[in-house]
């Protein structure tokens, strides 16, 4: 009960940070940009990625359709969506602990461990609303405007058609590992957040090390070969797997393994930091 008292608490902080609307409104702002530049010329777009197929391919129906314009969204905006994340959890400790309130909480009959898992919890439902939110405005705001119809997908293997009736599930599936991927980001930021009393620089150094891990994991150098696979950024766009055709089970199950395994070291690094943080003086 004092773990659900303390969840709540949490998210009523986030609730009255300005900055906690600041990602919902830019996602509101970036997808609606990106659906009007397509329902204005989206054809031109499709037929130049088309035109190589043309001569072995004869594309009919809604080619352009929600299905395909919310998969262009994902793929453009999921990239930038860990700093929206990190905007808003990585000041939850060191927030409080810079404006003092931490000491206050110090004082109620919750102990330390409860304390930094409502944090965790609390983020989590932050993420969650955000990829929701993402994923009304991409998919069922997609599907309204530009209608339904079978998905065409152009990745590394080629083109890849997928049936309107076998869509819907992909992107369940593809939502929750990117949920799973940016949860990673909240609990790095609140680790981070555990180590400092300054609330800029967790959100700072978080999207430091994702820099610097996307481009270990860009960079085409051998030394850098081994430790690629356990880059969480490597396997930040594994959503993008679900909407390969035979789906990758064990390359998915692979990515949902060490994003798990990312979350337990953080989570547990942040309890055994916090529980010797000095919150007293």
């Amino acid at each position: 009960m004092i773990l659900i008292n303390s969840i709540y608490n949490e998210i009523i902080k986030i609730a009255l940070k300005p900055r906690s609307y600041l990602g919902l409104a830019a996602i509101t702002v970036l997808v609606g940009v990106i659906q009007f530049a397509l329902k204005a010329d989206g054809m031109s777009i499709i037929s130049f990625v088309t035109s190589s197929f043309e001569q072995t391919l004869t594309f009919e129906g809604n080619v352009l359709n929600g299905n395909l314009v919310a998969f262009i969204i994902l793929q453009m905006l999921l990239v930038q969506i860990p700093l929206l994340v990190a905007l808003v959890t990585g000041d939850l400790v060191s927030g409080e602990a810079a404006m003092g309130t931490i000491r206050m909480l110090a004082t109620k009959p919750i102990s330390r461990v409860q304390l930094l898992l409502s944090k965790f919890i609390a983020g989590g439902i932050y993420t969650l609303i955000v990829i929701l939110w993402m994923g009304v405005m991409s998919v069922v705001v997609g599907k309204l405007l530009f209608g339904t119809g079978d998905m065409m997908v152009l990745n590394s293997d080629g083109l890849v058609i997928l049936q309107e009736a076998d869509v819907n599930w992909r992107y369940l599936g593809g939502f929750a590992v990117a949920f799973l991927a940016l949860f990673t980001v909240s609990s790095l930021s609140i680790c981070l957040s555990c180590f400092t009393d300054n609330s800029i620089g967790p959100i700072v150094a978080t999207m430091s090390v994702i820099l610097l891990f996307t481009i270990i994991g860009t960079l085409d150098v051998r030394v850098f070969d081994p430790i690629k696979p356990y880059l969480f950024t490597t396997h930040m766009a594994a959503w993008r797997s679900f909407f390969e055709d035979p789906l990758p089970l064990s390359a998915i199950w692979r990515s949902v393994a060490v994003l798990v395994a990312h979350n337990v070291v953080l989570i547990s690094v942040s309890l055994y930091t916090f529980h010797r943080k000095d919150i007293q003086s």
